[in-house]
């Protein structure tokens, strides 16, 4: 109880004295107090906090007692030392002068306010002129959904009101403002042609049919469209998966088509009335990323964003093999001339060749500094191309595993590659927003398209040998092989 008590005289004698220190406080501020007020202000606030501490610690106790954490009989009782009465009653005094000194001072009648200082405020005088600011040069995002760029209006200057100063002697004439002229921004790009059958999104995916006539697409607007290149016209929309589409692949039947999307399902549909035939599931390996068909139209592999490798027998309706090789993303696949080997990349940049009949690993190499895509199998069979997230597109040699050659030239990521028919050209298309044609004797660029609408995702040889190419403004275009300007084949749909 008594320790309670000291504890309690402790706290109040702190508070008295940081209620000394808080007068001091305008001496910090730059105000000068008395030399007799900072005198007894300081004395009393070091005493009553002295005074607190002594009393915390329980140096200045009372009358002799029982020490209650000692037994109550026995050898080891101890009785508390006897306490200071003198020293605890001028502890006790002093807090108590503080405080009245404190209230004498703040409520005294000696109390007089201190004049308010004046502060002299100089006027400041407007400029003469203001320049005007110039609208800042806009950039144009690469991102995955279209978007309108709107031409900037240079901002009229705000013209200051000022009194007119008259000159004199002593004032100089400041120099005139010489007369600025403000470039206009730059016109708007032509309005891109819409039709309303055309896809409400990028187009991430072309396919040509067999014959050359046909044109299959797919678009993160979810819908796969089959379209009429000689009639430059919509055939028919082939269905819509629940996710953005992937893949949209003609079977060699030319009969029927084999889509996927990042639902997950592989959808075996009827090129003529779009009618469902089989859907492949991909269950707990995830979205479906890529998807190649072999040339016999036996098996498809599939890469998914789990990582996972799926091997599909077409034929029997049933999952051949699971690969779960890649440790990101499944970003590119292609299958071999006859079907046996299956080259995929992933994200990571990462490259693996695998047995695809007995669902084996051959071979795992680091190819690309970025996301390896668009992985194309030459006719021979020996050997690939690969595109890339580091800018490059790199011609392999699958039986050293080592780099052939090297095409350079896009300055963004290569997303998509073609191979002609005839094996001696390859198209690309990159996030720089342009498609290229290059000579895969020599790796030289033959042609270089740039419609200047953003990011190109899909890329496919016509049978007549122009590229054609879908990209984030819902267009389909085809460019002429030996380079120029392309046009719009199959426009999008108005947003």
């Amino acid at each position: 109880m008594r320790r309670s008590t000291d504890r309690l005289l402790a706290l109040a004698m702190l508070i008295v004295g940081i209620a000394c220190f808080a007068k001091l406080y305008p001496v910090l501020g730059g105000r000068p107090l008395a030399t007799a007020r900072l005198e007894i202000f300081g004395v009393a606030g070091v005493l009553s906090v002295l005074a607190g501490l002594l009393f915390l610690a329980g140096l200045l106790p009372a009358a002799a007692g029982h020490d209650p954490a000692a037994p109550l009989f026995g050898r080891d009782a101890e009785i508390a030392p006897a306490g200071h009465p003198r020293f605890r009653r001028a502890a006790l005094a002093l807090p108590l002068l503080a405080l009245l000194v404190i209230v004498a001072d703040q409520f005294g009648p000696w109390r007089t306010e201190e004049p308010a200082r004046e502060v002299a405020i100089t006027p400041v005088e407007p400029e003469a002129s203001a320049k005007p600011t110039l609208p800042e040069a806009s950039t144009k995002p690469a991102a995955p959904a279209p978007a309108q760029e709107m031409a900037a209006k240079p901002v009229p200057p705000a013209e200051p009101v000022a009194a007119p100063v008259q000159p004199t002697e002593q004032t100089a004439l400041a120099p005139a403002t010489p007369p600025q002229t403000v470039a206009p921004p730059p016109p708007a790009p032509p309005a891109q042609p819409t039709a309303p059958e055309g896809h409400r999104d990028a187009v991430v995916w072309l396919a040509v049919s067999p014959d050359g006539h046909e044109i299959m697409s797919a678009s993160t607007d979810r819908m796969i469209k089959l379209w009429d290149i000689d009639g430059k016209r919509l055939i028919r929309d082939l269905g819509e998966h629940n996710d953005m589409a992937r893949s949209a692949l003609f079977m060699p039947d030319g009969k029927t088509a084999l889509t996927a999307g990042d639902d997950g399902e592989i959808v075996l549909r009827q090129l003529s009335d779009a009618t469902v035939l089989h859907v492949f599931s991909s269950g707990a390996n995830g979205g479906v990323r890529q998807l190649k068909i072999s040339q016999d139209g036996k098996l498809a592999v599939s890469g998914h964003d789990t990582g996972s490798v799926v091997v599909w027998d077409l034929k029997k309706g049933t999952v051949a093999h699971v690969l779960p090789g890649h440790d990101w993303s499944v970003s590119s696949v292609a299958i071999s001339p006859d079907g046996t080997r299956a080259l995929t990349g992933s994200i990571d940049g990462e490259l693996k060749l695998w047995d695809i009949v007995s669902g084996k690993q051959l071979r795992s190499w680091h190819g690309h500094d970025h996301g390896a895509y668009g992985a194309v199998f030459l006719a021979d069979g020996h050997h690939a191309v690969t595109g890339s997230g580091d800018y490059t597109i790199k011609l392999w040699d699958l039986d050293s595993f080592k780099e052939v050659r090297r095409f350079e030239g896009h300055s963004g990521t290569v997303y998509a590659l073609a191979l002609s028919s005839d094996g001696k050209r390859l198209g690309s298309v990159s996030l720089d927003g342009t498609a290229r044609i290059w000579n895969m004797d020599t790796g030289a660029e033959i042609a270089e398209f740039d419609p200047g609408t953003g990011p190109i995702y899909s890329v496919a040889f016509a049978a007549d040998g122009t590229l054609l190419t879908g990209g984030i403004d819902r267009t389909i275009r085809d460019w002429p092989a030996a380079g120029g300007d392309g046009r719009v084949l199959f426009a999008g749909a108005p947003e």
